[in-house]
């Protein structure tokens, strides 16, 4: 028998590329996909045929429950939700009922009919806020400074409380920014390499960023969906930051991205200061040691080699028709 694991958000990026892993482990994957929020397959157009897929939803307590009554999964990973910081500002109820009471409907069916289930719950180094520490590890305290961070903090602590209390094998992966050729435009990475690409073939003039000097530890999608799995692998349920541990900026992105394209991104790039976030981190950097030492996880590819990922990526689709002019 085939184990079975379930995926919430399976079309995303994250949940795309979990989904290719754990086929690759032989395992039966189901996913879920929301009628209401979905944002298309194409990140599973090439293994559609090999998934499940079931329609639900985490505000939906009763589809959740059909979902994992019928397949009694040994794992399930949930990685749906609302994942853009500034849009949780302009809905900040709905960013805590899906990505807080999203969780804790999932946790209680869990518990209630299911209690053999592994549980995997993506947070994310937002939680800290404005760090107390930096690099900050699994012990540094949380300080969420929006309502996207609260709702992962409120999730954070579901997940420890669930685990404590009920005693099941639960666990939050805290993962710093991770990105990849399957990133959403919105997210400044994407941003970058899609306008580079763009400004390349001479279908735009410029890109319009915020603060070039922002920082952020960014590391590779699939080297982080293999820590997700590691995590539900061992004898003892435990919390991990999931960090390539280096620190770069928004300018260093650009550099690559444009130089490697052989362009000045200087040349190109208009800083608007409205849209530099009011609540910046005043440096997020993961110490990962943890689940270096406990998992044996290592980042495979570097942050230089994942935006040339990325940019080459984007080249190929423009010049394939792939996106709208």
């Amino acid at each position: 028998m085939k184990p079975i694991a379930f995926i919430t958000g399976i079309t995303g990026q994250d949940g795309s590329y979990l989904a290719e892993f754990l086929l690759q482990k032989n395992y039966q994957v189901v996913g879920m996909v929301s009628p209401k929020n979905d944002i298309g397959k194409q990140n599973i157009k090439s293994i559609e045929s090999s998934l499940t897929l079931e329609t639900g939803d985490l505000l939906d307590y009763e589809s959740l429950y059909r979902i994992i009554t019928r397949f009694k999964p040994q794992e399930i990973y949930n990685l749906g939700g609302i994942t853009f910081l500034p849009a949780s500002w302009d809905k900040a109820t709905l960013t805590l009922d899906v990505n807080a009471l999203g969780v804790t409907r999932l946790l209680e069916i869990i518990r209630d009919f299911s209690p053999q289930t592994r549980f995997y719950q993506a947070t994310s180094a937002k939680i800290f806020g404005v760090p107390a520490e930096v690099p900050q590890t699994e012990a540094t305290p949380l300080r969420p400074v929006d309502p996207y961070s609260v709702s992962k903090a409120c999730s954070h602590y579901l997940v420890k409380n669930f685990r404590e209390h009920f005693k099941l094998f639960t666990v939050s992966g805290i993962l710093y920014n991770h990105e990849s050729e399957r990133r959403g435009p919105e997210f400044v990475t994407r941003k970058i390499t899609l306008a580079a690409a763009k400004i390349k073939l001479n279908l735009e003039k410029n890109l319009t960023l915020g603060n070039l000097d922002a920082r952020q530890d960014w590391g590779y999608a699939p080297d982080y969906v293999e820590a997700m799995w590691l995590m539900l692998q061992q004898d003892k349920a435990d919390d991990y930051i999931i960090a390539s541990g280096e620190s770069h900026s928004v300018r260093d992105v650009a550099e690559i991205a444009f130089g490697y394209l052989g362009l000045d991104f200087n040349k190109f790039i208009v800083i608007d200061k409205k849209i530099i976030r009011h609540a910046e981190a005043r440096e997020l950097l993961g110490d990962s040691s943890k689940a270096r030492k406990i998992l044996g996880w290592r980042p495979r590819v570097g942050f230089k080699d994942m935006i040339i990922k990325m940019v080459e990526n984007d080249l190929k689709l423009l010049k394939e028709g792939k996106y709208e002019n």
